[in-house]
């Protein structure tokens, strides 16, 4: 509640877009437990959880995410949205497919996210903020709900604590889950392509559920779709280019 309705208000206040601040501070903010869990996982050698976090995620937000939102409110879709940030997140996955597919493409010994390859990844997410940089003031084609204004720093402020506590929860119930499924002996990618990818995922769930809810349907969904290229060439780029991640097509 407080994440949606900050953003929201400073939206509206300084006249961004709500499938703008979507697919930035609310995207790249519920994207937090992801980055830290991938990010922790490939320094601790976790490779298969790194990279099986981020596949289930993105799996997770499309497929459950959206699918929930949905329920709860029938999300109308920007025709800009199907035009260019659709298919940027799909460029996104076929682009993670390409550079991590060494044995098949460039009949090399290992599949690896090597720090080039991060450093592609990272290149088309300053191209991605680019184009939300030139897009960001531009009206939406739909009929926004009305929308209640909190004075900047109120506003401000309910992001932040929005923010904390979203990530607060994803991590209790990340760590707890993945000590859970050690416990019983799951691999790393089963862990990290179910329980660490749901877990993690909570946030943009409880987020894109409330949009829906207040029929704020470009935040729900700029939300999961934000999140989506985030995950890809921001964490997966960061974490490459700090420490080369081996890919495991098995």
């Amino acid at each position: 509640d407080f994440l949606v309705n900050g953003a929201s208000s400073v939206a509206k206040k300084f006249n961004i877009s709500n499938l703008a601040i979507g697919l930035t501070v609310v995207a790249f903010g519920t994207s937090t437990p992801e980055f830290i869990v991938s990010f922790y996982s490939a320094l601790e050698g976790r490779n298969d959880a790194s990279f099986g976090n981020i596949i289930g995620s993105n799996n997770f937000n499309l497929l459950f995410i959206l699918g929930i939102a949905g329920l709860i409110y029938p999300l109308t879709v920007q025709r800009n949205t199907v035009k260019y940030e659709v298919p940027i997140s799909l460029l996104a996955a076929l682009i993670l497919y390409i550079v991590v597919n060494d044995v098949i493409l460039l009949d090399n010994p290992v599949n690896i996210l090597s720090r080039w390859d991060a450093l592609i990844l990272l290149v088309f997410f300053g191209l991605f903020m680019l184009y939300v940089y030139r897009t960001m003031t531009k009206a939406s084609d739909l009929e926004e709900s009305p929308i209640k204004m909190y004075a900047t720093p109120v506003a401000t402020g309910m992001i932040i604590l929005g923010l904390a506590m979203l990530i607060g929860g994803g991590t209790l119930v990340v760590d707890n889950a993945v000590a859970i499924a050690e416990h019983y002996g799951l691999s790393q990618k089963l862990i990290g392509l179910t329980i660490l990818a749901a877990g993690t995922s909570l946030p943009e769930l409880a987020t894109s559920a409330v949009a829906a809810y207040r029929k704020n349907t470009d935040i729900a969904i700029g939300n999961v779709i934000g999140s989506n290229i985030f995950n890809i060439f921001f964490i997966l780029g960061i974490t490459g280019l700090i420490n080369p991640i081996p890919y495991n097509d098995v």
